[in-house]
């Protein structure tokens, strides 16, 4: 599998070149295009996997992906699936070789075949403080993920501490664990400085953000809106 990012970081898509028998897994909807020798799998869990089909697509529809996943396999040499995120912005591909990779809902957008995508619970402390989801995907295994942001993604090495906005995380590494907190030293001067809380990693590992915060896009977005008549 050869994976080629491209129109980034504002547009950007993931050209995927699968080998015979390869299978790319995807987010419903996810499809921008595809070669005549792939073909398209639909179901509840991973491809080839057993039950538990019906309780893993649940689980993933808390953390606001789809109950289906659509899974590609090439019958050819050298066949391309072109995948892309809903919202205008980054992908990233990040391999995956032993741990595990957390996932803000909606992030997620595509991995290889040895992926297991799941679901892991937050915390409703973490969640309801910190602005973020109660649930988040999981990606453990060993090969490719594609993750998507809204805005451009970048990349930080954590050891120790780090601070990051609410609504700014696309993913991070196991070995790391987040808390909400005030970003000054009072709440009052928090909120009064237009920052609010934020969310304090800890640990040594990798997060990466995103330069854009989709609900804070929404709130300024939504007013300037026409209302649709009926």
């Amino acid at each position: 599998m050869k994976i080629t990012l491209t129109g980034a970081p504002g547009a950007t898509v993931a050209r995927v070149a699968l080998k015979a028998g390869e299978t790319l897994t995807s987010e419903v909807g996810a499809m921008i295009a595809m070669d005549t020798a792939v073909t398209v799998e639909t179901t509840s869990r991973k491809k080839g996997a057993g039950g538990g089909g019906l309780l893993k697509g649940i689980k993933r529809m808390f953390s606001g992906e789809s109950f289906f996943l659509n899974h590609f396999t090439s019958h050819g040499e050298d066949q391309e699936v072109v995948v892309g995120p809903a919202l205008i912005g980054d992908v990233m591909h990040h391999r995956l070789a032993g741990g595990s990779l957390v996932i803000q809902g909606s992030s997620w957008l595509a991995s290889s075949a040895g992926i297991e995508v799941d679901t892991t619970w937050a915390g409703m402390s973490n969640a309801f403080f910190s602005g973020e989801g109660v649930f988040w995907v999981k990606c453990t295994g060993q090969g490719d993920v594609l993750v998507n942001a809204f805005g451009a993604i970048y990349e930080v090495d954590v050891n120790g501490g780090y601070t990051v906005d609410t609504g700014h995380i696309v993913a991070y590494e196991d070995t790391l664990s987040f808390s909400p907190g005030k970003a000054g030293k009072s709440l009052i001067g928090s909120l009064l400085g237009g920052e609010g809380l934020v969310c304090k990693f800890e640990g040594t590992g990798k997060v990466w953000c995103q330069t854009h915060n989709p609900p804070s896009f929404g709130s300024l977005l939504g007013p300037k809106l026409k209302t649709r008549s009926a």
